[in-house]
């Protein structure tokens, strides 16, 4: 038995003084580092930028300190000075900013596919149209439920896919047009449609459930529906890919993958 796991086994310190594992310990705190986030707290207090002997007040920091962190900040992007003195925040900040709203879709979407990926046995996607592109933001998949190779770049082959489509059915026609006239319609499989008139009439399914029957890649069907939020900011898809034998399967389950779509939606509207 490893007794470092065991419930209520002990160990001796530094000092050689028993003390019981599993009981709360203080973590390791890098005081430099709370210095120069207290610090940016304090720049970023001020739309208009501070003067330094401000900041070092503000941050409860000795002055020489806050022009050593400041200093450091400003080489790595973080904090810039402005000709009058005054500290402002960085372009990197508004960087970083970018990369956390992404991450927080992402910790808002996953538990959904995580969930829809265990329930319809499929690994599970989300996709959805980002600067005039479509993009797959998310994947839920498994050792049970392998996703799809995605070797073959996914924004140049939205014709052929069933988030691609579902996105694609969901656009304005002259936004359905402008995207099919910067993407030309490859040939991916003998099953992927080339030609754009049926292409465009594959978009009009009943129920808003779009199918990729071995159009991206050989042994591999998905199927998808539309994900948006209230305000229409978002042009989404969810889909789960499976051996085309299983399609059929999936498609008699289409309204468990729509009541996740519903959950999603509700997830993007709240947290909006």
């Amino acid at each position: 038995m490893d007794t470092d796991s065991a419930e209520g086994s002990t160990r001796s310190d530094e000092k050689g003084a028993p003390r019981v594992m599993g009981e709360s310990r203080k973590p390791t705190l890098i005081a430099s580092v709370q210095r120069a986030l207290h610090l940016m707290e304090a720049v970023a207090s001020h739309p208009g930028g501070a003067p330094a002997k401000q900041l070092a007040r503000e941050a409860r920091l000795p002055l020489a300190t806050t022009y050593h962190l400041l200093r450091t900040l400003a080489h790595e992007g973080y904090a810039t000075r402005l000709p009058d003195g005054v500290w402002v925040l960085g372009e990197r900040v508004g960087t970083l900013h970018g990369q956390s709203r992404a991450q927080q879709l992402l910790a808002r979407l996953r538990p959904s596919l995580t969930a829809l990926r265990d329930d319809l046995g499929a690994a599970a996607y989300f996709g959805m149209q980002v600067d005039d592109e479509i993009r797959l933001i998310d994947i839920a998949d498994g050792p049970r439920t392998p996703r799809v190779d995605l070797s073959i770049g996914f924004e140049d082959a939205a014709h052929a896919t069933a988030i691609g489509k579902c996105v694609l059915s969901q656009l304005s026609e002259e936004r359905r047009r402008d995207y099919l006239s910067r993407h030309p319609l490859v040939d991916l499989t003998p099953h992927t449609i080339t030609e754009p008139a049926l292409l465009l009439r594959s978009l009009r399914t009943p129920g808003g459930l779009l199918l990729d029957r071995e159009e991206y890649a050989l042994g591999t069907g998905c199927a998808a529906v539309p994900v948006t939020d209230a305000s229409g900011a978002v042009t989404g898809a969810l889909a789960v890919s499976c051996r085309p034998a299983r399609l059929g399967r999936i498609e008699r389950s289409a309204h468990r993958l729509r009541a996740a779509a519903e959950r999603i939606q509700r997830t993007l509207t709240l947290s909006g």
